[in-house]
């Protein structure tokens, strides 16, 4: 980015935003930028208009900015998160599980940045947020600033190997994969003067389901009421999300809609640059000692990164907005392990994209893989599930497993068309009770690979089918992320069952080293949600729910 822009560019969303005049006063962007388009393209210029500069735009601009914003967010991080993941391999107060995780993920982050595998085989809801200053037009035809917007989305995602997780109604009760991964959300602003913002952000689902609004009373605005509640509220999150996070807390709103949209910019550190203190005039603030108090309260819940220890949160936002005085929204949200946000910009000197990190192995420490997270007990999965179960009940709880064979990959849709076969009297089929079932949706195969990228879901979804299925022979090792309910120890209780908790995260690592074949064996209209079959090689997980009862994360006291 020429110096001339940087100069211009000013904060990264000062002013009116859309969501209220004047709450969000920022600091100057830091942002670095790439130039996306060349000397001569055309796609930005200047006309007059009514005595002042007119920034035009071609919409190919918007459809390249878009399109390269989505393929980059799926394979590259800031590199500001790669710092901090490898802070805890640095820290020695981090415990063997913290660091056996993040030593995952920044694996992870390497192969993803090859450009062929995206982190997280949930690419997620493509978000876009657009800022257009008054002196800023766009040129037509073409269907307008949200059409172009959308072409790019679409584009980068049928171009690269990422998943179509969005699903069309055609009933209440009936949807269909739109196999484009639109629409899209795109909301666009008037701010500013001569330069058009963005942020870009692929948001998956298990981040976007731990967004929580809590309608409170003024009376919890006390300190010592306060810090317990958000504590409270954090335990909740779970690890079905995949920590460590960077956790958002936001205090007020002048309504609900709009303390839920500062959660989600917060989470992306979209809001950074606000001040530290509040003032008369009303705008939002970051309280930093309270983000120094809930950061330190979540080194101290035993969660950690997944499986036990102190990193369950990278960094907190704690922001404080006006309120209507009867009224006290407090929000929460996350942005997971697949950190997927960049910034974007078109001015006169053209269209800019935020630089993310393209060499992640510059984060990668020289250290011996195979002392992280302790003794490692192999699963062989091509013995009968008698022999399965009785292995895996000879260890307890947090024992860190090597799955090597076949399993059934199932979520959502595959369940409830298993649950009709049975409530229709007819049995489970034999490969649902022969083999583990792994929660999980694949995004597309790149030619010449087994898989592509290829994680867990969330865990939490697939409860209330446990108790039916384990009672007719099916799911009895269940391997996902995240904890589980009550009813799901009783179940594994009551019939020998087990659930596995697998890294949530690390789904281009899963694809390259550990999977080495995928066939679907039922519901291809299903599209990800079908029914897969894998061979798996040196799957790494985690006992967390046994056939006795015990519960790892119901020792963490998480509900």
């Amino acid at each position: 980015m020429s110096e001339a822009e940087t100069e211009e560019s000013g904060a990264r969303g000062s002013g009116a935003s859309g969501d209220g005049a004047g709450v969000f006063p920022l600091a100057a962007d830091p942002t670095p930028y790439r130039q996306l388009d060349a000397p001569g393209d055309g796609l930005v210029g200047l006309d007059r208009f009514a005595g002042e500069d007119m920034l035009t735009v071609e919409p190919e601009a918007l459809r390249l900015l878009s399109e390269q914003a989505f393929m980059d967010i799926n394979h590259f991080l800031r590199p500001g998160h790669l710092q901090q993941l490898r802070d805890i391999l640095d820290d020695p107060e981090a415990s063997p599980n913290d660091r056996f995780v993040a030593f995952d993920l920044l694996k992870n982050a390497n192969i993803s940045a090859g450009g062929v595998l995206p982190m997280c085989q949930d690419t997620g809801t493509a978000i876009v947020m657009g800022k257009k200053g008054r002196r800023v037009w766009t040129r037509g035809p073409g269907g307008g600033d949200e059409a172009a917007l959308g072409q790019g989305v679409l584009d980068a995602y049928a171009k690269r190997n990422l998943r179509y997780s969005q699903l069309a109604p055609l009933s209440m009760f009936e949807e269909v994969n739109t196999r484009t991964n639109l629409p899209a959300q795109i909301e666009l602003y008037a701010e500013g003067e001569e330069a058009y913002k963005f942020l870009f952000v692929a948001k998956g689902g298990g981040s976007a389901n731990k967004t929580f609004l809590f309608q409170a009373t003024p009376s919890v605005l006390t300190p010592d009421r306060l810090i317990p509640f958000i504590e409270e509220k954090m335990k909740t999150l779970g690890t079905a999300a995949c920590p460590p996070y960077h956790l958002a807390v936001v205090i007020g709103g002048t309504s609900a809609e709009f303390n839920l949209k500062t959660v989600k910019l917060a989470s992306c550190r979209y809001l950074d640059g606000l001040p530290t203190a509040g003032s008369e005039a009303g705008h939002a603030f970051r309280d930093l000692e309270m983000e120094r108090q809930v950061h330190a309260i979540s080194h101290h819940l035993g969660i950690g990164a997944q499986f036990g220890g102190k990193y369950f949160c990278h960094d907190v936002r704690v922001i404080r907005l006006p309120r209507h005085g009867a009224s006290l929204p407090i929000g929460i949200g996350v942005s997971c392990s697949a950190d997927r946000q960049a910034l974007g910009r078109i001015t006169r000197e053209g269209v800019f994209l935020e630089q993310l990190e393209t060499n992640p192995a510059r984060f990668l420490p020289d250290l011996d893989e195979a002392g992280l997270g302790g003794a490692v007990v192999e699963i062989d999965l091509t013995r009968p599930m008698p022999e399965i179960l009785a292995e895996l009940s000879r260890h307890p709880v947090r024992t860190r497993l090597s799955l090597t064979g076949p399993m059934i990959v199932a979520r959502d849709a595959a369940h409830a068309k298993l649950r009709e076969r049975l409530e229709a009297g007819e049995p489970l089929p034999g490969y649902f009770k022969d083999h583990p079932v792994y929660y999980a949706g694949p995004a597309k195969t790149p030619e010449g690979y087994a898989s592509g990228s290829f994680g867990p879901t969330t865990a939490g979804r697939m409860d209330s089918f446990v108790e039916q299925f384990q009672a007719a022979g099916g799911s009895l090792v269940m391997l996902a992320k995240g904890n589980r309910s009550r009813q799901v120890t009783a179940a594994c209780a009551a019939h020998g069952g087990f659930y596995l908790g697998s890294i949530g995260g690390p789904a281009a690592r899963l694809a390259q080293d550990c999977i080495r074949k995928v066939e679907c064996l039922e519901y291809p209209e299903l599209g990800m949600e079908a029914i897969w079959r894998i061979e798996v090689e040196n799957f790494p997980a985690f006992v967390v729910v046994d056939d006795k009862g015990n519960d790892f994360f119901r020792e963490l006291d998480l509900g």
